[in-house]
């Protein structure tokens, strides 16, 4: 499959693209927004900028196997400081840029970094606050352009990178002699999983860990020079580091950065990606909006979109069948294509070959509707312990509903309790300092994923849940919440849903709703109110949703019915804690912090 070269480490893969790659590639290795347009930053910018901040490094003595973490958007700097710090051969901790001075503080000390790189004021400010109780910080370098003249300790990187071509006169040959001591088995990053329960851990991946995963994709997914990914998903998160990273960059792919994640719909449009790695909740987001605009649209043109989203699901179902598609088939997929499907595919730019999905479970029906509308989710799985895809699907061959085949070099097997274990050059080397934790997590080096899953007969890989999301109700049926609610996810009135029902005697749940959808159902049934938040409180508006509930409730065993639910007033959100980085709910803090609305809905039932 295409791919560059082999690489056993992120600094040979630098050596590669800087000396060899690069001065003969046609395009640009970025593409960034600036005044309003989007520009190529080109391979030799790429080299200078990282060079003179790896000899900065250098200057402020940074040696090898120091820490030093990143808190900073997907930038074009968020991979000159990755690359300089694993040429000179220390390790970065990336810190998602949401996290709070608190959780800052806990993974400063707990990596004992010695440095770090921040994007903004913004950032640099929750360092401060917490820089006296991390002894091991010796200095703060910001991207940004900012006033720093009262700070110690603290400096642009900019001027950094100003030290750095003075240091590299006196040392001319310090970095390509640190790249040269880079070997495979180096510890390469230090990732803190967020996690659903309790404090940050540290994974400790080498260069083998993540490098082996990068070249196992390009056995089984074919990514081309010629290829354009727009990255979206934080670069703190293993996923599209391996995925929206190195892995176009091994294959001298271009990368441009979305300016943020609001800005995605119309930087899709802008960029016109070829692929993009995303997470289901965009898919969510681009479904209900196509499914509120037809909505919207006079019942001639809803008839039309039906039709065609018929017409769409059998041509793709055909094609996989031995005896092909019918030509009729293939007549009405053209017209519907046309009127349609093209339409919808413009609003992604019309260049994508396909998004890939990780981070979540991703419904099956969504998988359904886009490939009926022409755009293909390869949905994956993985962990950060894993670098992190333990399965994927391929363009080839893919089953929605299930997150693909297993990786080349990766084993995975299932315990007798149904919990997937994965066994392969992937897997990470433990928990920085949490030799206890390490132990619970891999055992005769087989990693425990904490999820269940089964394979299905033809080979692919189905998660049912979280180990530990798993819960019975009083009357001793097992729930496993997750496909559930993905379910009722379909619903174009809920933005998202979480079940209740642990040692419960029955299931209820808890509701965001899609406040836009609840307006136009108001304004539609002349439901008079004064604010949105207004119409959670509503008995119109809590049987309109029961009624749509009950569609959804058919496919579903009694045991595992809604009985009950609580429209709430605002979403859950990574800033109130309710969800994870990677945009995974909370079930424990959500409950503990719902308590007495979830106690309301049992109290008087049987």
């Amino acid at each position: 499959m295409p791919k560059l070269s082999t690489f056993k480490t992120i600094p040979e893969l630098y050596l590669h693209l800087t000396e060899e790659y690069g001065p003969k590639s046609n395009h640009g290795m970025f593409k960034q927004k600036v005044s309003g347009k989007f520009e190529d930053i080109s391979y030799a910018t790429f080299k200078e900028e990282t060079d003179s901040l790896a000899f900065g490094l250098g200057s402020l003595g940074v040696k090898r196997e120091d820490k030093i973490a990143i808190i900073a958007e997907n930038r074009p700097e968020w991979v000159y400081t990755d690359m300089a710090v694993l040429g000179v051969g220390a390790v970065d901790v990336p810190i998602y840029p949401i996290s709070t001075s608190e959780t800052i503080e806990f993974i400063l000390n707990n990596s004992e970094a010695v440095g770090i790189v921040v994007s903004n004021q913004f950032h640099m400010n929750k360092v401060l606050k917490v820089k006296d109780n991390v002894k091991s910080l010796r200095f703060i370098i910001v991207m940004n352009d900012i006033d720093i003249s009262e700070q110690s300790d603290v400096y642009l990187m900019k001027d950094i990178q100003k030290m750095g071509k003075e240091f590299e006169k006196e040392n001319p040959n310090y970095f390509k002699e640190s790249i040269n001591l880079s070997r495979e088995d180096d510890l390469c990053t230090l990732i803190y999983t967020s996690g659903t329960t309790g404090e940050p851990k540290g994974v400790m991946l080498t260069h083998k860990n993540i490098i082996s995963n990068v070249m196992a994709v390009h056995e089984i997914i074919e990514v081309y020079k010629e290829d354009l990914f727009l990255s979206f998903l934080p670069l703190s998160h293993v996923f599209e580091r391996m995925a929206g990273y190195y892995l176009p960059l091994t294959a001298g792919s271009q990368i441009a950065y979305a300016e943020s994640i609001e800005k995605v719909a119309s930087n899709l449009m802008e960029v016109k990606p070829t692929v993009m790695t995303a997470v289901p909740r965009l898919f969510e987001r681009i479904y209900s909006k196509i499914r509120k605009g037809v909505d919207a649209s006079p019942e001639k043109k809803q008839k039309i979109f039906n039709w065609a989203l018929s017409v769409g699901e059998d041509f793709h179902t055909a094609k996989k069948t031995d005896k092909g598609v019918p030509i009729g088939l293939k007549l009405k997929h053209k017209l519907a294509d046309k009127i349609v499907f093209s339409k919808i595919r413009e609003k992604t730019g019309g260049n994508l070959r396909f998004f890939v999905s990780g981070g979540a479970a991703l419904a099956r029906e969504l998988g359904v509707f886009f490939e009926a509308v022409g755009i293909l989710i390869l949905e994956g799985y993985g962990l950060t312990e894993s670098s992190p895809v333990i399965a994927v699907n391929r363009p080839y061959n893919y089953k929605f509903g299930t997150v693909g085949h297993t990786m080349p070099g990766v084993e995975v097997k299932i315990a007798s309790d149904g919990e997937i274990l994965a066994y392969g050059p992937n897997i990470m080397q433990g928990y920085y300092k949490n030799k206890e934790e390490t132990e619970k997590t891999i055992k005769n080096g087989w990693l425990h994923t904490g999820d269940i899953g089964v394979f299905d007969a033809e080979g692919f890989l189905v998660i049912t849940d979280r180990k530990k999301s798993l819960f019975k109700t009083s009357g001793g049926k097992y729930i496993a919440p997750t496909p559930i609610e993905n379910l009722f996810l379909g619903s174009k009135y809920i933005d998202q849903f979480i079940i209740i029902g642990d040692r419960r005697m029955f299931i209820t749940a808890l509701i965001v709703p899609d406040f836009e959808a609840l307006k136009e159902y108001a304004d539609a049934h002349r439901i008079t109110y004064k604010d949105p938040m207004e119409l959670t409180q509503m008995k119109q508006i809590y049987e309109m949703l029961e009624k749509d509930l009950g569609q959804f409730q058919r496919k579903l065993a009694g045991y595992e019915k809604v009985r009950k639910f609580t429209i709430l007033e605002k979403p859950f959100t990574v800033e109130g804690g309710e969800m994870t980085p990677s945009l995974k709910l909370k079930r424990n803090v959500i409950e503990s912090r719902y308590t007495n609305l979830i106690d309301e809905m049992y109290e008087g039932m049987g």
